[in-house]
């Protein structure tokens, strides 16, 4: 209840990426891959294309083809994109905790235009890992019935 800003942005987000990690877990193959949306859409890639996501905001690494990183190779296992996601995640966090001043820039790739400050990415964070958790659930429920966190 006493949470400053950060911490509080910071547990609402490591909440959706837990629920989001979840989802893979106990999927089997080729379930956890197969599209179950005409977009092509699958709970692999959505975990796969977070981790890029988290990498890119929060550890300013550059993504060339933002469109395959929601494509799981047939190499990519669920053990390995699980363990990629939690990597970069606990990455990002570490930055995260260094950060003093959520009104500063965040690190990203060189590019033109002022970088968003480390409050905005925090919020875009939420929201892109809750959208893509809950494109997860209804993925996870078309598979196997599995609902909720």
């Amino acid at each position: 209840m006493t949470a400053g800003e950060k911490d509080t942005l910071l547990g609402i987000l490591d909440g959706l990426r837990s629920s989001i990690a979840n989802k893979v877990v106990g999927v089997p193959e080729p379930q956890v891959r197969t599209a179950g949306v005409p977009s092509g859409t699958n709970l692999l890639g959505l975990l796969k294309h977070l981790a890029c996501v988290e990498r890119f905001y929060f550890l300013g690494e550059d993504v060339g083809d933002w469109d395959a990183t929601m494509r799981p190779s047939e190499e990519d296992t669920v053990e390995g994109v699980l363990a990629d996601y939690r990597e970069a995640v606990q990455r990002a966090n570490r930055v995260i905790d260094a950060w003093q001043d959520l009104a500063l820039p965040a690190p990203r790739p060189p590019r033109p235009g002022a970088a968003p400050s480390m409050r905005r990415v925090l919020a875009h964070m939420i929201e892109e890992t809750g959208r893509h958790a809950g494109h997860a659930d209804i993925l996870r429920e078309r598979i196997d019935g599995s609902t909720g966190r």
